[in-house]
């Protein structure tokens, strides 16, 4: 009875598609003569499948029920999908393992540090969600997500969902490498396992913060895209409304919706199907900016990234450099003896030339003037601007995590030993960020440390993260990957490669480097690094050695060369009258 077997699990489909691909893909399967890890792969990887394949052929023999006996149907039927659902840890034993961790390391963090733990970001979300509207300095998306949540007044189930989500990103690649891209379970279980057991991954989804849903929702886009060979309307609409909604998140969305159209520009999905994408992305955007524009008379997201930008050109705007500066733009204007530190102080600091102007530090006036001083620079001095970005791109990649931008940032991103009171910030004229987190959990919401559980966790992270370095390792062999498949500019891995990349640029060349927007890119990093070792990337790498091979041959390294030029196999006798030529290929 086929038809009642349990296939309700994306690991299930994973494991039916991955045959199906596998027989699809048979004309061109390996040929000999390939390399010896390319072979091994090959060879475990079928005989996965078998073991899968003779797994689901048991569940699904099962005998039927003899007429008029329900049930006994039933209970076989129920039978049957708990057998398959118990069925996974056996058929997927690597990354059974990884997940299990995974999801027992989250539950020590939640168990440690109770109900949640909070940046100081968090009290803005919250004071969005407690009385809703547009906030000048950065989209509402996950304030959107906090008012969902509300009703039940629980920071620990915000932090359980970031965990699920969390957990969710690792099933993605894993199912996406082993159904649509083919690789062996403990290639896959590897691919995702940055994702999953990352000390500073947990520590963030512990955070009340937007980052993990904003790297889900990334996550979500990218798997539809790439779970489908073509692309229907409904496939584009849904990715476009996914993209949106991360738009809506964090403002860093825009490049990734830029990045999307392009991979479909040159996957050749339609002109139809980019334009129903960007359709469904605009729905949702175009909706908050009439939101805003109600509120605050002016059509757009946000009032702040002129005044990000700002940050960016603080330490080396030189405005003896910029011609025509209107009077206007002079408060901002600095000498190098006395800038502070950190770019971000630039914004930040009590001491930052924004605070030379009345008002607001976000108003439009400021954003106005901060956007336009900013592109002065940047026009001014390219060469600076370009130096600061790239110092900030290649920081990601240090071995060592230093103390950065100053000490009480770093530490928002530890498992503390102790927990610090909530802040008394106003925030508006009625309202505190202390009072209003209390109100949101409807008790006492400063984070609890619980021992021993605290200290698990945070042993955990001292020694067990992704470093910068790796990080580095992790793009450079997705993009070796894709070098193979160049005609094609790399295949399906060239969307979760350039997005993760850029999401690791734009910071650099829009604000200033900081940690937390390193780690959204580890899971595309990742999916990319997992899909160089895709049996199509294998093929075209023996391809292009078997040609370096010829090549070699053809100019005398393995034999003599004729007069017509044809290779003569030294040692080898020829009949009379006849000339015998080298094949084109290797075998």
């Amino acid at each position: 009875m086929a038809d009642d077997a349990p296939h309700g699990t994306m690991l299930d489909d994973a494991a039916d598609g991955t045959a199906v691909a596998d027989a699809g893909d048979a004309s061109a399967g390996d040929t000999p003569g390939g390399t010896a890890l390319g072979q091994d792969l090959d060879a475990e990887l079928d005989a996965e499948l078998d073991a899968e394949l003779d797994a689901a052929a048991g569940r699904d023999g099962a005998p039927a029920a003899p007429p008029g006996e329900p049930d006994t149907e039933d209970g076989a039927r129920r039978q049957g999908r708990a057998s398959g659902l118990w069925s996974l840890p056996r058929r997927h034993p690597a990354f059974a393992v990884i997940i299990a961790t995974a999801a027992l390391l989250r539950l020590v963090a939640m168990i440690g540090y109770q109900p949640a733990m909070y940046f100081n970001d968090t009290f803005d979300y919250l004071h969005v969600a407690m009385e809703p509207y547009p906030h000048p300095l950065r989209p509402d998306g996950y304030s959107f997500l906090l008012i969902l949540l509300k009703p039940l007044h629980s920071f620990a189930l915000v932090v359980l969902v970031q965990h699920l989500m969390g957990l969710a990103m690792g099933v993605m690649i894993y199912a996406l490498l082993r159904r649509r891209f083919r690789l062996p379970g403990w290639g896959a279980a590897l691919a995702a396992a940055p994702v999953l057991l990352d000390g500073y991954q947990i520590q963030l989804e512990e955070l009340v913060l937007s980052d993990t849903m904003f790297t889900f929702l990334v996550m979500c886009a990218v798997t539809l895209l790439l779970w489908h060979d073509r692309t229907t309307w409904k496939i584009a609409a849904s990715v476009g409304l996914i993209v949106g909604l991360a738009w809506l998140t964090r403002s860093v969305g825009m490049p990734v919706l830029l990045g999307v159209l392009a991979f479909m520009l040159i996957r050749r999905s339609g002109l139809k199907m980019v334009a129903v994408t960007l359709a469904a992305c605009a729905l949702p955007v175009l909706g908050y900016m009439g939101w805003y524009k109600a509120d605050s008379g002016k059509f757009a997201i946000t009032e702040s990234n002129g005044i990000f930008l700002y940050a960016r050109v603080y330490k080396f705007a030189d405005c003896h450099k910029m011609h025509d500066l209107p009077v206007s733009e002079y408060p901002l204007c600095t000498e190098p003896t006395t800038r502070l530190p950190n770019s971000q102080d630039g914004i930040w600091n009590a001491q930052s030339p924004l605070n030379r102007y009345v008002g607001k530090r976000f108003s439009p006036e400021n954003n106005k003037l901060a956007n336009d001083f900013s592109k002065r620079a940047i026009l001014a001095q390219p060469f600076d601007y370009l130096g600061v970005v790239a110092h900030d791109f290649f920081r990601v990649f240090r071995w060592d995590r230093t103390v950065f931008p100053d000490e009480a940032t770093y530490n928002q991103y530890e498992f503390r030993r102790t927990s610090n009171p909530l802040p008394d910030w106003r925030m508006d004229a009625d309202s505190t960020a202390s009072g209003e987190a209390t109100a949101y959990e409807r008790g006492n919401a400063r984070t609890q440390v619980v021992e021993p559980f605290a200290g698990v966790i945070r042993g955990y992270q001292d020694y067990f993260y992704l470093r910068g370095t790796m990080l580095g390792g992790v793009l450079l062999l997705g993009l070796a990957g894709m070098i193979p498949l160049w005609r094609r500019f790399g295949g399906a891995a060239l969307l979760p490669w350039t997005l993760a990349t850029g999401l690791l640029l734009a910071p650099a060349a829009t604000a200033e480097f900081d940690y937390r927007y390193v780690l959204p890119a580890v899971p595309l990093a990742g999916l990319a690094a997992g899909m160089a070792f895709t049996p199509e990337a294998r093929e075209r790498l023996r391809g292009l050695s078997r040609r370096v091979r010829a090549r070699r041959s053809a100019t005398g390294v393995d034999g003599t060369t004729g007069a017509d030029g044809a290779v003569e196999p030294a040692g080898t006798p020829e009949p009379a009258g006849v000339t015998e030529t080298a094949p084109a290929t290797a075998n």
